[in-house]
């Protein structure tokens, strides 16, 4: 509505603005705080920075991921496998050394190459998000 209402020359402007974004952190609703944070902190290495019980903020080499309490079960039926999530890492091998002693407790996809260059495995959370973790090909292959 608001685009609707401007001109062309306010929209230029709106549109054409400098600024720089510095960062990009998913806001994903979960079930159970205490189950999440613990999967992301044991299982991805990823830090509280803060939490309640109906919102937290996780953090790993500057990357967040904040999660909020959803409102009720029918949110997260309408979520769970609704919700996907990627991390872009390096040395996959490592952390995919660590992560796939967890099958028998989480759905995870094998370490494996796709065609857009990228090295990947995946894992669901226990909210059914997807979370890919990648990292380029290239880099694995030269390190």
């Amino acid at each position: 509505m608001l685009l609707e209402k401007l001109g062309d020359a306010e929209m230029e402007t709106a549109m054409t603005a400098t600024y720089t974004a510095k960062k990009i952190s998913p806001m994903l609703a979960v079930a159970d705080m205490e189950e999440t944070l613990a999967f992301y902190q044991d299982i991805l290495g990823f830090t509280p920075m803060m939490k309640s019980a109906e919102y937290a903020i996780v953090e790993r080499d500057g990357l967040t991921i904040h999660f909020m309490k959803a409102a009720s079960e029918e949110v997260m039926r309408c979520v769970r496998g609704h919700t996907e999530i990627c991390i872009e890492i390096s040395n996959i091998g490592s952390l995919w050394e660590h992560v796939k002693t967890f099958k028998d407790r989480y759905e995870i996809r094998d370490l494996f190459d796709r065609d857009y260059g990228m090295t990947e495995f995946h894992i669901g959370d226990p909210n059914g998000c997807l979370v890919f973790v990648g990292e380029p090909t290239r880099e694995r292959k030269q390190a």
